[in-house]
């Protein structure tokens, strides 16, 4: 199934469990943290990401239960939807901007605190492995556009289309229209945030995706961006982000979260109070969407979202689980 499908039919009230993932869409409304919501300590390894993407989750849990690091699975489960040419959010088949290219943003972060990324990518279809080749062997953290392009080609990335021509289609069909509004859950997402712990307790993460559908040219959002889209530190936990990046970054969100679990708030109460952050700020905040999920050192894990329709998919060793879905704010 197309997550954005999925996600059209979340908004309509339907949750389950997916090939031993939970798949955790929100519907009813919440003002106060719930203990129910929240996964209780396992101290075990585990993966878990924003939307539908249970063949992402699982590859990278494949990766953790042979014994492989949090990178490695992050990574590796990330490159599955980068290739999944019909998701339109990352990688192959991502929706363009509105002049018709497709644009690529991504990071990685590791359990010792470093951190790569590409912003403004094109032709490369897997931004999250360029990403990490910046963190690994390039003395800087961050390449963008062309420069980004050409270091991925040194390193032996191939140069191909990236605008299908389903998401040609689109765009075309969006060139015409009168008049543009986003669509919840839709066009204010396009992204793919993933975390893990791994056999070692070692922490993880990642986020990739082809931004803002129909974003003006050089637009770059929150996913990239360490702190906004991404945070990870080791001793407390990790957080990233999903929605309107623009929202994210005004408030440093993942980086908020991962401070407010240092201060002893649960995953699920530094969500929420993000959110909060967002909304407090922003009278238009029905007019967009933001979901956050993170996880503590301990192995438990919160998400939370303004509007329905978010979803997390997660991987739990030795279980299944379904959350109560009263993760959201309106």
């Amino acid at each position: 199934m197309k997550r954005r499908t999925f996600i059209q039919n979340t908004a309509l009230g339907s949750f389950g469990v997916v090939a031993g993932t939970a798949v955790m869409a929100c519907q009813e409304k919440t003002s106060e943290t719930n203990s129910k919501n929240v996964l209780p300590n396992t101290n075990s390894p585990l993966v878990i990401a924003t939307w539908n993407v249970p063949e992402a989750t699982g590859k990278a849990w494949e990766i953790i239960e042979k014994g492989g690091t949090s990178l490695d699975a992050i990574e590796q489960g990330c490159n599955v939807e980068e290739a999944n040419a019909e998701g339109q959010s990352v990688g192959i088949g991502g929706l363009p901007d509105r002049d018709g290219n497709v644009t690529l943003d991504a990071c990685i972060m590791d359990s010792e605190g470093n951190y790569g990324a590409v912003v403004y990518l094109q032709n490369i279809k897997h931004p999250i492995s360029v990403a990490r080749k910046v963190m690994e062997n390039t003395p800087h953290v961050i390449l963008a556009g062309k420069g980004a392009e050409q270091f991925a080609l040194s390193e032996g990335f191939q140069k191909e289309n990236l605008l299908t021509e389903a998401s040609k289609k689109a765009w075309e069909e969006w060139k015409i229209k009168s008049e543009y509004q986003p669509i919840i859950n839709i066009e204010n997402h396009d992204t793919i945030g993933m975390l893990a712990i791994d056999k070692n307790g070692d922490i993880s993460g990642g986020c990739t995706t082809s931004g803002l559908a129909y974003k003006m040219a050089g637009r770059v959002g929150d996913s990239p961006i360490i702190g906004s889209g991404l945070f990870i530190d080791n001793e407390v936990g990790g957080a990233t982000a999903t929605g309107l990046g623009e929202e994210v970054l005004k408030t440093v969100g993942s980086f908020l979260i991962v401070e407010l679990m240092r201060q002893g708030k649960s995953p699920q109460e530094a969500c929420e109070e993000a959110i909060r952050r967002i909304v407090s700020k922003n009278p238009n905040h029905k007019d967009f969407q933001v979901g956050y999920i993170a996880l503590n050192k301990k192995g438990e894990t919160g998400f939370y979202s303004i509007h329905k329709g978010f979803s997390v998919t997660q991987f739990l060793e030795g279980s299944q689980a379904q959350i109560p879905s009263n993760h959201f704010l309106d």
